[in-house]
């Protein structure tokens, strides 16, 4: 459905599932309160038989003595009081779990969306603002659905019930009870069409404030170091204020409405309160339906007043609406393809050919990059940084696709492959390394939940983890923290290692793997990447190039271009970027400029 509809049709419409449960909670909405209404009606007819006595409405259906009459009221007033209660727990219970589970969807289809979303979309986009989304927003909408939509269905039952009561009984002065309700009406709209761009605001304004939340949660340790706490906190408050203010003017506004409304409403009370009195003094209207109608004006003016917090959670409710349905209507920019890929027959052949790749329109990342990595072979790629190095790996993850020619993997298009086929075709071991919240286990086995124990402890010795691991304080049972937290560097790096080993990809990449660590562990990974490599294609991004000094090829990138290939002995025998950087890093260039200086 279009973004440009109203959000309440475009709700229903993505509740479309549900909608017998909709029907029933409404019916039982409806039931619940024409039987609410019934007892003044009782009392009116209690009013007509004390009144009337052997002329009373009860004495022309057949029930003649006084003592049958009020017996009679008293045995209906029950049977209405329970139907009344019955339908109350019976629409409480269906609203309250249709809210539960169509926020449960909401929340579970919105996340699942964003996780197919193109990586450039979370580049862009804070995590604040969708966790706001999927959090605040989704709350927001059930709170709605478990209050809101039974008030607006009572008060529309209300109406037409007591119209239609008003009109049978006393047509001559019925309208006077209904003088406020076009005032009423008019300024709920009125309302309505004013609040809705303050809780908009409102909507973005905590999205923003639970943005600068999380980031700064993030980044807490950076906080510390720089002894940044105060300055954190006045932007937190700064931006807690902004919140605060557009909440303020929402307030301000919805808080005028509900006084407004109950001076309409003494109008039609008043009206009706005289007007029919008069007409009862005239001899024009019974006792008893003057006593229904006093009674029922205020049920029928009164449930207006709340109008005011209904529209308030509906306005709330429709802003979140919006902002969840804008997001599930976002498309892929990557769409998956349709051929399958089976692992076990994955040779690891892969080409870039003529591959042209920009992050935004401007200067290419990537031009007319041609690579051929042979099958079962290492081959390394080094460079300066911003060269492009990375993006060649979230290239060929699909994570982005190309600008302009193709890569093929065994002679296929990536694009023509299923994208979950492509990637579990290939373990990433990246510099960033990020470790879930849970235990050495978990993660290690992230990627083969199902896997056995003496297969992750198999990985973790591959990987040169176990010995570290089993001198943690609960083992392989020890609780990492938040992304690893409570882990070195080098031992995040090798977990990391070790999960992607005991995924077992007929391809392997080591994206910076090294360059974060001390020369212990860089040694530790280099024996590891040695022993992984045999007999499979493996990719080394690195600066350290005694990291890749072993592999059977090696590109440099220079400003998205290949500028030099061949193995380390050719590139180092060249006078050409990979020899500069190689007496660099060895200190020949230092040497060799004390003996020439």
């Amino acid at each position: 459905m279009s973004a440009s509809a109203p959000p309440l049709r475009r709700l229903f419409h993505y509740a479309r599932r549900h909608r017998r449960r909709i029907r029933a909670a409404t019916t039982f909405s409806t039931l619940n309160k024409i039987f609410d209404i019934a007892p003044p009606l009782l009392i009116g007819v209690a009013v007509d038989v004390v009144v009337e006595r052997d002329d009373s409405l009860l004495a022309t259906w057949g029930i003649e003595t006084l003592q049958a009459q009020l017996w009679s009221l008293a045995g209906l007033t029950l049977v209405i009081w329970m139907l009344e209660s019955l339908f109350e727990y019976l629409h409480g219970v269906w609203w309250r779990n249709l809210a539960q589970t169509i926020q449960h969807e909401l929340r579970i289809d919105a996340y699942s969306h964003v996780q197919r979303l193109e990586l450039a979309y979370f580049e862009d986009q804070s995590s604040g603002e969708l966790m706001s989304i999927l959090n605040d927003d989704v709350n927001q909408l059930e709170r709605f659905l478990d209050i809101g939509a039974n008030e607006i269905i009572q008060v529309s039952t209300t109406v037409i019930s007591i119209g239609t009561i008003f009109f049978i009984l006393a047509p001559s002065i019925a309208w006077l009870a209904f003088l406020p309700i076009p005032i009423i009406l008019w300024g709920s709209f009125r309302f309505q069409r004013r609040i809705a761009p303050r809780y908009a605001d409102v909507r973005e304004k905590v999205g923003e404030l639970n943005s600068r939340l999380a980031n700064n949660l993030g980044g807490i340790t950076t906080i510390k170091s720089f002894t940044r706490e105060a300055y954190e906190a006045d932007r937190v408050a700064d931006d807690s204020t902004s919140y605060q203010a557009s909440n303020r003017r929402a307030i301000r506004l919805s808080s005028a409405f509900s006084p407004l409304i109950r001076m309409a409403i003494v109008i039609g009370f008043t009206f009706t309160l005289v007007f029919g009195g008069l007409q009862v003094g005239e001899g024009r209207l019974d006792v008893g339906a003057y006593s229904v109608m006093v009674f029922l004006t205020q049920r029928l003016l009164w449930p207006l007043t709340r109008l005011g917090e209904t529209f308030d959670l509906y306005q709330r409710a429709m802003a979140s609406t919006n902002r969840i349905l804008d997001l599930l209507d976002l498309e892929p920019k990557i769409e998956s393809g349709t051929q399958e890929l089976p692992a076990t027959g994955v040779a690891g052949h892969i080409e870039f050919d003529r591959v042209t790749f920009h992050y935004r329109r401007g200067t290419p990342v990537l031009e007319a990059v041609d690579i051929d990595i042979a099958p079962g072979e290492t081959t390394a790629f080094v460079g300066p940084t911003g060269s492009g190095k990375t993006t060649i790996v979230k290239l060929l993850l699909r994570l982005y696709d190309v600008v302009g020619g193709s890569i093929r993997l065994d002679g296929h298009d990536l694009r023509d492959l299923r994208t979950d086929d492509l990637r579990r075709a290939v373990g990433l071991v990246s510099q960033d390394v990020f470790l879930f919240h849970g235990t050495v286990v978990e993660n290690i086995a992230y990627g083969r939940p199902g896997a056995g124990r003496d297969e992750i402890v198999a990985a973790a010795r591959a990987a040169e983890a176990h010995d570290f691991i089993v001198d943690l304080p609960d083992g392989y049972e020890t609780v990492v923290g938040e992304r690893g937290q409570k882990l070195s560097g080098g031992q995040r790096q090798r977990i990391s290692i070790a999960r992607a080993v005991l995924k077992d990809p007929p391809i392997f990449i080591f994206d910076e793997a090294t360059s974060a660590v001390d020369n212990e562990t860089e040694a530790a990974i280099q024996r590891s990447i040695e022993r992984l490599s045999v007999d499979r294609t493996t990719i080394v991004i690195a600066h350290r190039l005694s990291t890749i000094r072993n592999a059977e090829r090696i590109y440099v990138i220079d400003s998205g271009r290949v500028v030099e290939a061949g193995t380390h002995r050719e590139l180092v025998d060249h006078d050409g970027i990979y020899r500069s950087l190689w007496l660099v890093q060895t200190g020949e260039a230092v040497e060799h400029h004390r003996h020439t200086g």
